[in-house]
């Protein structure tokens, strides 16, 4: 059951994600409800979307989680890619940070924080080798990679540029990545995933 909610999200949340890809499809959507319509009808289906993979992850792994390859992999070797999915997660945050904070990281990646999702998503496939951990994040980061391949095919610039920042805007990005990494590390992952990060 909870696999199957949490798959439900995933098709909610994603789903709606591809939609700034397919920009006929986006366009007849806003013409229909309008730009405010179109926004907060994506903002409710990702925020449900979110819901359902949380809520299904989480039933899930209480109900006992599906190992497909972890068992077949040395304990050594577990621990070696558990602390190769900590030591990618640094960079992960940093460059979704960058996203906001656009400086030489952004102009050097052009869509960090699709990179960073990437890199988060592959650092977990890493870490996790049962069949729920290998749908979620492999899904993240089929989409990750969908979006990327679609963004060099678009031929419209989207909206008007953002400015770009020099080097203070990506020491203001890796100071807050480092920070955030920390916040996930020692706070959210031990106490709202209920999977500790440090001293495993």
């Amino acid at each position: 059951m909870g696999l199957a909610v949490m798959i439900l999200g995933l098709a909610l949340f994603l789903g709606v994600h591809t939609l700034p890809a397919q920009r006929e499809l986006r366009g007849r959507a806003i013409a229909a409800m309008g730009e405010g319509g179109y926004k907060l009808a994506y903002a409710l289906v990702s925020v449900l979307g979110i819901a359902l993979i949380a809520w299904g992850f989480a039933h899930y792994r209480a109900a006992g989680m599906i190992d497909v390859w972890e068992g077949l992999v040395p304990a050594k070797a577990l621990v070696i890619l558990k602390h190769i999915t900590i030591a990618l997660m640094l960079p992960a945050v940093i460059l979704a940070v960058a996203a906001f904070m656009r400086g030489h990281i952004y102009t050097a990646l052009k869509h960090p924080m699709l990179a960073g999702v990437k890199l988060w998503a592959a650092a977990h496939l890493l870490a996790n080798g049962d069949l729920g951990s290998i749908i979620l994040f492999g899904s993240f980061l089929g989409w990750a990679v969908f979006d990327r391949i679609s963004l060099k095919h678009r031929t419209d610039a989207g909206g008007p540029p953002i400015p770009v920042g020099g080097w203070g805007n990506d020491m203001i990005a890796i100071a807050v990545g480092i920070v955030v990494y920390l916040a996930l590390a020692f706070a959210f992952h031990p106490v709202v995933i209920g999977v500790p990060v440090v001293g495993v």
